[in-house]
């Protein structure tokens, strides 16, 4: 390799202080992916049925078949877990940011709406729930266009967030060379925003999180119980809150924390959050406008 693109240093031991808005100690970022509809399927086109992130931990794709209880459990979420956790956060009145899976978004326009009439972002999921490391760059870069063109039409304004989960060797640079997106979350290496500058353009990271996070109720060794959730979701908060100047993700998915028995986790941790009164609950475009404003590139 004639370089090296991986940063093992980043901050160091003196992060900068990111001066988060009345003074608040933590930016808290909580995101509902809204992933059903567009995972995979043959009825789209796809060679097999989706395997991932589903109540059946460990079952093998499906090859040109349709798995119709994988499907089944992707619907809970889109017919049920959605509209569960959306009255849960709506009650509260939490500003979050949603990202939307451009082909399930389609599929559920009564959800979209809701979305916007709570103001809440939508951020792109990418146009559809799958590995794209599969794709072509040409496939990737036109699948791109078909999501800022349908989320626009579908949300009366253009994403300004990204997210894949499973991304190519081409994706940033494809959503760096866009030009329209204020952030990328395809990263999980840090507490705080940082500046990728490895295009020709300074593209703002805000990191994600894959361990205070929904989904590991359908991993090996992941949450089993609402408790084991809460418990863990408070002890990141309390570590960070001590810590001052960071910033909390907590990923929601409709089909798992949208369950009856998963959510009072949720709402144990929110009940705990609100007894704190320094805490920035905000959407994900928010900590980018702040971010570009107070640390620019």
């Amino acid at each position: 390799m004639t370089s090296y693109p991986r940063d093992h240093v980043g901050y160091g031991a003196n992060p900068p202080d990111p001066q988060w808005p009345g003074g608040a100690r933590l930016a808290l970022s909580i995101v509902l992916n809204y992933e059903e509809g567009a995972e995979r399927n043959i009825l789209d086109g796809d060679g097999e049925a989706e395997s991932y992130l589903q109540e059946i931990v460990g079952a093998p794709a499906l090859v040109g078949a349709r798995n119709y209880n994988v499907e089944s459990m992707y619907n809970y979420g889109s017919r049920a877990g959605f509209w569960r956790l959306h009255r849960v956060l709506t009650a509260r009145g939490l500003p979050i940011t949603v990202y939307g899976a451009t082909l399930a978004m389609m599929r559920n326009p009564d959800a979209v709406r809701a979305m916007v009439d709570a103001g809440w972002e939508i951020a792109t999921h990418a146009y559809r729930w799958f590995d794209y490391s599969t794709l072509s760059e040409a496939e990737e870069r036109q699948h791109l266009a078909n999501t800022i063109r349908e989320h626009t039409a579908l949300t009366g304004s253009r994403p300004v967030g990204w997210y894949c989960g499973r991304m190519s060797d081409n994706t940033r640079r494809l959503v760096a060379e866009d030009g329209g997106f204020l952030y990328d979350s395809d990263d999980y290496s840090d507490d705080l925003p940082y500046w990728n500058l490895a295009h020709e353009k300074p593209l703002l990271i805000i990191p994600y999180t894959l361990d205070a996070n929904d989904f590991r109720f359908v991993l090996p060794q992941g949450f089993n119980t609402a408790d084991h959730f809460a418990a863990y979701l408070i002890d990141t908060f309390d570590t960070l809150y001590a810590e001052g100047g960071r910033m909390m993700n907590v990923g929601l998915h409709c089909r798992l924390a949208g369950k009856p028995g998963r959510l009072p986790g949720l709402t144990r941790f929110l009940d705990h959050v609100a007894s704190h009164h320094d805490v920035w609950i905000c959407r994900r475009e928010d900590i980018a406008r702040h971010w570009m404003a107070t640390h620019p590139a």
